[in-house]
């Protein structure tokens, strides 16, 4: 049977010294003890045996022998043959991405070994605002999983010319939500060509962060030599978007933490992760993160602990590895007083592991409390309840009929060509790709024989009535269409199929259950995942929510789309900072040269 409900503020070191120096010395008995471990020590990078671990109350007092600090009222947890390591720490995570509200999401990691996460949540809050964001941040109040946040910086992700987001945050803002507790960071600079070309409004962001001693995430897609190093110099301490090796060797020379992240659709631990292994650099600037992790994900395989054997796989040691995944992230973010390993003083977040290979989590203990033990966890998480304003956010405007997606051609009929949108599986980038179709009756219709499909982005936060018009290639769809209002980043309504009358069917069907993604052929659904939550998140539980996404991914095959993670992919064609073209509301983005243009070629 579970305990209470888990509600417990952390303490402050400031106000603990006198009671863990008095346990320490055992003048004061400890409040658990964890006897005869195999210690990960993070910060000597060595294995130390036959070790305890004296805890009051959510901090560590005594590493070593803790004998004289037990006591009638000591809870005594026996280690032998167990390892012990710092608790998992995820650097980098839209928590929104998992489908899953934080309280659900922390009801599945707890139990695999993470007990902090970094989280920016810039989805929500391109639909809600600051608002939102502060949503999110009360729900983790009281949870066993520490939840830190790092202020979105780009709401929206690029000029208003070139997209609608549901919010704005700019300078002002971020200046405010700086100064929440719980707040470490700006989140990703996604924006670099704003930061390169001297953008007043992202430097006033960055200069906010960096003079309220916040580190500055940064998201630097492909760049390289000159251009990196100048982005690199306007603060930015991190990036979470290298793809290559040469990418995240560049980075951890130019001094910045190498985020090489493993997560449901962006696999890219491998390629990164040989700047270390094969080069033979120090690890110690390299940080694990997953991004993004979709609930079947986060169940099958695991979250931090999948990662940490994804690293082994590739080579690491598995203590370098357990660096990357605690010391090496708390050092980052500057919170390595409190978090990052077992030494005391530190927050007595901590695993016990079967072994350093398989990473097989056999309890979890958290702000010195057993929260979890052979997968499952063993207290209540407290309750939280979004508000209405957060459930009521499809301003469409009205239904949208078959008319509303015509891609009007010069001509009543012959062969026209395209700009289009290619994608590959697996790719954050796009190809900028000109094709020919057929125009029959003035209208360009999508030709699923030559793999190409129209794709549409509906404005749902202003009702504006904008929607983008193009056309894709890459998913190799059949029939049928596909809608979500999980579309990064302003999180419009995107639409995709080959038939304007399933791409309506399936827009409306988001648009009467508030938000979600849905898969339709011949106008019946086929599946349905409802994300009422700002049109991103479910108040259901991972198991719930991942059979929901399991059906919806058989949905896709069925359609034709064999692609392992396809509606991440889909989710990115509406993200105008990505090369090289995408779709937004206002229509297609040349996101090289960064400008509008036509679906036609002119």
């Amino acid at each position: 049977m579970k305990s209470a409900v888990f509600m417990k503020n952390p303490s402050s070191l400031g106000d603990m010294t006198k009671v863990l120096v008095s346990t320490a010395l055992g003048r004061e008995k400890a409040d658990l003890v964890v006897r005869n471990s195999k210690l990960v020590n993070v910060y000597t990078r060595e294995l130390l045996v036959g070790i305890d671990v004296a805890v009051k109350g959510d901090r560590i007092a005594l590493v070593g022998d803790a004998t004289h600090a037990i006591g009638p009222s000591t809870v005594v947890m026996d280690a032998t043959d167990k390892y012990l390591a710092p608790g998992f720490l995820d650097g980098h995570v839209h928590v929104e991405s998992s489908m899953l509200t934080v309280t659900q999401f922390a009801r599945v990691v707890l139990p695999r070994g993470t007990t902090g996460v970094f989280i920016d949540p810039h989805e929500i809050a391109n639909v809600l605002g600051l608002d939102g964001v502060r949503m999110m941040l009360e729900e983790s109040r009281g949870l066993p999983l520490r939840v830190f946040i790092c202020i979105p910086s780009c709401v929206p992700a690029i000029s208003p010319e070139f997209e609608t987001a549901g919010a704005e945050i700019g300078p002002k803002e971020i200046g405010e939500a700086l100064g929440w507790e719980g707040v470490v960071a700006l989140g990703e600079v996604m924006n670099y060509p704003g930061v390169l070309a001297g953008d007043e409004r992202m430097h006033l962001e960055i200069r906010a962060a960096l003079k309220a001693g916040k580190v500055v995430e940064g998201h630097s897609s492909g760049l390289l030599g000159k251009e990196l190093a100048a982005y690199a110099a306007a603060g930015m301490s991190s990036c979470h978007e290298s793809t290559q090796e040469l990418e995240a060797l560049q980075r951890a020379r130019l001094g910045m933490w190498v985020m090489a992240r493993e997560g449901s659709a962006w696999r890219d631990l491998a390629d990164v992760i040989r700047a270390y292994t094969a080069r033979g650099i120090d690890g110690r600037r390299f940080v694990l993160v997953s991004d993004d992790r979709h609930p079947e994900d986060l169940l099958r395989e695991g979250h931090m602990d999948h990662i940490l054997r994804r690293a082994v796989e590739e080579g690491v040691d598995p203590l370098a590895a357990i660096q990357m995944a605690t010391l090496n992230t708390a050092e980052h973010f500057g919170l390595d007083r409190d978090l990052g390993g077992i030494a005391p003083g530190k927050f007595a977040d901590m695993v016990l592991l079967s072994n350093l290979h398989e990473f097989s989590v056999d309890a979890v203990i958290a702000g010195g409390r057993m929260v979890a033990k052979r997968g499952r966890l063993l207290v209540d998480l407290p309750r939280f309840r979004y508000p209405q304003r957060a459930r009521r956010t499809m301003n469409v405007g009205g239904r949208l009929t078959p008319r509303d997606l015509t891609v009007r051609a010069p001509l009543e009929r012959g062969k026209v060509r395209v700009h289009v949108i290619g994608v590959s599986e697996g790719k954050v980038t796009t190809r900028h790709l000109v094709e020919e179709l057929e125009a029959i009756d003035g209208e360009v219709s999508p030709d699923a024989r030559k793999d190409i499909a129209k794709v549409a982005v509906v404005e749902r936060h202003k009702a504006t009535g904008n929607i983008g018009l193009g056309f894709v290639k890459g998913f190799e769809l059949e029939r049928g269409a596909l809608a979500s209002t999980v579309a990064h980043d302003s999180h419009n309504l995107l639409v995709m199929g080959v038939n304007d009358h399933d791409m309506a069917f399936a827009a409306n069907k988001l648009i009467e259950v508030g938000g979600g993604m849905v898969a339709v052929g011949e106008g019946k659904v086929l599946a349905l995942v409802e994300l009422p939550i700002a049109g991103l998140m479910s108040e259901k539980g991972a198991e719930e929510v991942s059979e929901e996404v399991v059906a919806l991914k058989e949905a896709w095959a069925k359609l034709g789309c064999k692609m392992v993670s396809p509606f991440m992919t889909m989710s990115l064609l509406a993200l105008p900072v990505l090369p090289e073209l995408r779709i937004t509301d206002k229509g297609l983005i040349d996101t090289v040269e960064f400008r509008r243009i036509s679906t036609l070629v002119q």
